[in-house]
């Protein structure tokens, strides 16, 4: 029974999807409004600059300031190897 009803809900969601995708109307993107005054487009390396590099140098920075300027006390910071067992007390 769980193989049919998980056909049929990916039946459901295809042809839900694909409604979608034949019914939507097109962005209109070529047609121009008034005042539309677009500037150049950017090539590839700025597209990579702008949308790959910028946000990860964004990452890299704010990530090293908290590391900097992190001043929480040292027993309550994550460590990587567990601290060695203190002998028990008889």
């Amino acid at each position: 029974m769980d193989k049919k009803n998980a056909l049929r809900a990916g039946a459901l969601a295809a042809g839900t999807t694909l409604m979608m995708l034949l019914m939507s109307s097109p962005a209109l993107a070529l047609t121009r409004d008034d005042g539309d005054d677009p500037g150049s487009g950017l090539s590839g390396v700025e597209t990579l600059g702008w949308f790959v590099v910028a946000p990860i140098a964004l990452f890299a920075v704010i990530t090293g300031l908290v590391m900097v300027l992190d001043r929480s006390a040292a027993e309550h910071r994550v460590r990587t190897k567990p601290k060695a067992k203190a002998p028990a007390k008889a």
